[in-house]
């Protein structure tokens, strides 16, 4: 080949260089983990100084009552953890380990605290449940079946009392009106509606949602064939009720509450029927007022029910508060959550 012909030849294209992948700055990096685990203690100092006066209030009362009385309320306290961890297993075919179990509960209490409407305590169990290598589906099926099955267990142990106790306890006044039947029965209505149509318009939800019915339905037709998960999931949630309207029952013993143990339990159970949808963190707020309001009704004075209405929120809320956004803080460190 001759000088002319290569110099004839056309001279290769420029390549552009290939864009550099996007690499995560190693300060961010290693400022993620502090953030996050310092967010929790953070969150709960905004809402601690926020609502401190109820605190304040509660405490005092608290510091008067009887202790014994007290103690047992903080054992009841402690076991509604250990309820809320056997629905959380038996609402999943694979085990989990009982000490993280309990201990990420605990933790989700805390985060309970800041979120409305239980999404506190349903992020923190997601967390968990993915760092323990349940898929996604499997996990978001079971925190389904698990909000699921709360309220109907609640309704099924309101219903047992109604029919064991139909003399003890006086319902004149905390039977709805016809009208807020009425406003209840079309809301669900509507948003079951909602729903359908929604699905029916748009594709983009019908294949994730179809796929997330079904595995719900597996997981949950495979946990009804296996008696100890029906017990965990079935029992923990009849008992989570019992236990709280335990605790109540006992700070209001302390506090000198005239009122039964059965007609506490059922107060909480009407008063939780109610107002339990409304999206308040942790419920705090409608479900207390409902909450006077019912043992108000059942003969208790307004002033000492409300007394153990704040006696209950210190314990089952201030008390906890602190330790369990530690505990939160110290599994997301460990790499838990």
């Amino acid at each position: 080949m001759s000088q002319l012909q290569l110099e004839t030849l056309p001279a290769p294209l420029p390549t552009a260089p290939c864009p550099a992948a996007p690499r995560r700055s190693p300060a961010v990096a290693r400022l993620a983990r502090p953030a996050l685990v310092l967010l929790p203690l953070l969150l709960i100092g905004v809402w601690a100084l926020v609502d401190r006066r109820a605190a304040y209030d509660g405490a005092a009362r608290l510091a008067s009552a009887d202790p014994w009385w007290l103690l047992a309320a903080f054992l009841c306290t402690c076991l509604t953890w250990v309820a809320a961890a056997c629905v959380r297993q038996g609402a999943l075919p694979e085990r989990l380990p009982p000490g993280l179990l309990v201990a990420s509960q605990f933790a989700a209490g805390a985060a309970n605290q800041v979120l409305p409407a239980g999404l506190g305590a349903h992020a923190v169990t997601l967390r968990f449940l993915q760092r323990r290598g349940i898929a996604l589906p499997r996990a978001t099926a079971s925190i389904a079946l698990y909000s699921l099955v709360k309220p109907v267990a609640r309704t099924l142990v309101l219903l047992v009392f109604l029919v064991a106790f139909p003399d003890v306890l006086r319902l004149g006044a905390l039977v709805p009106d016809d009208r807020t039947l009425l406003l209840a029965a079309g809301g669900a209505v509507l948003a079951l509606a909602a729903g359908a149509v929604l699905l029916v318009t748009a594709r983009a939800l019908r294949r994730p949602v179809l796929g997330f019915v079904r595995t719900a339905l597996t997981d949950a037709r495979e946990l009804h064939t296996r008696p100890g998960r029906v017990l965990a999931l079935w029992g923990g949630a009849a008992a989570t009720p019992l236990l709280q309207g335990s605790v109540i029952a006992t700070v209001g013993f302390s506090l000198g509450l005239p009122l039964s143990w059965t007609q506490v339990i059922l107060a909480l159970l009407v008063a939780g029927t109610a107002v339990g949808a409304v999206p308040a963190p942790g419920g705090i707020g409608p479900v207390d007022a409902a909450l006077v309001f019912a043992m108000a009704a059942f003969g208790a004075p307004v002033g000492t029910a409300t007394a153990t209405v704040i006696g209950y929120r210190v314990l089952t809320v201030w008390l906890p508060l602190l330790p369990g956004a530690l505990v939160l803080s110290a599994l997301l460190h460990r790499k838990v959550l």
